[in-house]
């Protein structure tokens, strides 16, 4: 279904979600309108491609202003009448882009500073979780590096100790001994402190109790109370195959995700979900937005929360919505206007989406940029797989690696079997010096 008027949107971001969105949205407007994504990616200047040829000219462009430019993205919202727009990452919304975007009368979906609070400290999440009585990991926050080792002394192996702030996914340790656990500890408040310095604020770390299980990915559209449940997903944190190595943005997904079962979704909704949108407006903290509740859910089917997110997930978005057959866009926009309740649960297409992140030598550590990326066969040629950029920018017409996961590629199958086999299918065509990807998403379902 398309939406009939012609529509500006703003995309801000410039990874594999935002080209996502923009990708899903662009199928959902009327000919002649156009989607802004700012910064962007070398996907989303070269999708205006695809979407002239199979989506009604719908136009889609670069617009080269950073995501944390607040004032520059109020700027080119005003300067180009956009009608809506929709924020991807985490930081603007932590800066208070929503904030802005509303002051200036200007339509806008994401949470306000105050609700992004959930994602941009741990430490706050970690003690409104308490708060309301929400099932999670036993934690205790500390900014005192002596005191933190003390308490890390009496604990059990393994055990997670966190980086308060925004950490791109990055800043969780799972340290399963002593030394490890230790050294985290110290890098952690050392690198908090620093990036504290300029603030004010006082460097804070989270260690909480390990909890055994299997993680999945819950995210839904919500406003206020109200709420609309996305499909379910599952990624793969760990840079390595069979979940070895170092935590990382995410090496892949798929959905949805067998290990949430209807009984499973229902509790998640009732002792996770409505409890946390009616704790934040009760606290004067109203949510609107996407809310992602990483939870690990153990041998007794219970689940509890590991993190939250005041956005979408990236590689889950990837995955989620090359399932989602009914529009977004309308959703997003009754959320914004407080009408959610109004709207019908989304459609799904019953087959299962599998990503495959591929990475920059070195990722999660340090990366080479400037790699010409190549692919020996034509873009999005699959009808069954389709390749989302994110560390990517165009160059002297050349596709070059920006960021240390550097693509997604998605296949789509009847199975999760299936769905990988598409997804490395294709993937197996694109290369650069030094990438590299995990051989096994997927794996658990399979």
């Amino acid at each position: 279904m398309k939406i009939e008027s012609t529509q500006t949107i703003l995309v801000i971001g410039q990874g594999g979600r935002e080209h996502a969105i923009a990708w899903k949205l662009s199928g959902e407007l009327a000919p002649r309108s156009r989607i802004l994504v700012a910064p962007g990616n070398a996907g989303t200047s070269e999708e205006t491609i695809d979407v002239a040829r199979a989506r009604g000219a719908v136009k889609m462009e670069n617009c080269a202003v950073a995501l944390d430019d607040l004032p520059g993205l109020l700027a080119l919202a005003q300067a180009r009448a956009v009608d809506f727009t929709v924020v991807g990452p985490e930081v603007p919304l932590a800066l208070g882009i929503v904030n802005l975007f509303e002051a200036h009368g200007l339509p806008i979906f994401g949470p306000r500073a105050n609700a992004a609070m959930l994602e941009a400290s741990k430490a706050f999440s970690k003690n409104f979780l308490a708060r309301h009585q929400i099932p999670t990991a036993r934690y205790q926050v500390f900014t005192d590096a002596a005191r933190a080792l003390e308490y890390l002394a009496e604990q059990n192996l393994p055990i997670v100790i966190k980086a308060d702030g925004l950490a791109a996914g990055k800043g969780v340790v799972v340290a399963l001994d002593r030394a490890q656990a230790e050294a985290a500890v110290l890098d952690m408040l050392a690198m908090s402190q620093a990036g504290s310095a300029s603030s004010g604020d006082e460097a804070r770390i989270v260690i909480e109790e390990f909890l055994a299980g299997v993680e999945a990915s819950y995210i839904v559209i919500a406003s206020g109370t109200d709420f609309i449940a996305l499909a379910t997903s599952q990624d793969h944190k760990r840079v390595g195959d069979s979940d070895t190595g170092p935590n990382t943005g995410g090496m892949g997904a798929y959905s949805p995700a067998p290990v949430v079962t209807p009984d499973i979704e229902a509790q998640i909704q009732q002792s996770i979900i409505a409890p946390t949108l009616a704790g934040m407006q009760a606290e004067g903290r109203k949510f609107c937005g996407f809310l992602y509740a990483g939870v690990m859910i153990d041998a007794t089917g219970i689940a509890r929360v590991l993190e939250f997110n005041a956005r979408l997930g990236d590689p889950e978005t990837q995955a989620i919505l090359s399932r989602m057959t009914s529009p977004l866009l309308p959703l997003l926009k009754a959320a914004a206007a407080g009408t959610l309740a109004q709207q019908a649960a989304p459609g799904w297409d019953p087959r299962t989406a599998l990503g495959v992140v591929l990475c920059a030598g070195g990722y999660p550590g340090p990366i080479e940029k400037g790699q010409r990326v190549r692919d020996t066969v034509a873009q999005n040629a699959s009808a069954n797989s389709h390749v989302f950029h994110a560390g990517t920018q165009v160059r002297h017409g050349e596709t070059l690696t920006n960021g240390g996961r550097v693509l997604c590629v998605v296949g789509l199958g009847s199975s999760v079997s299936e769905a990988q086999t598409n997804a490395y299918a294709r993937a197996d065509h694109i290369s650069w010096p030094g990438s590299f990807m995990r051989r096994d998403i997927g794996w658990r379902a399979i």
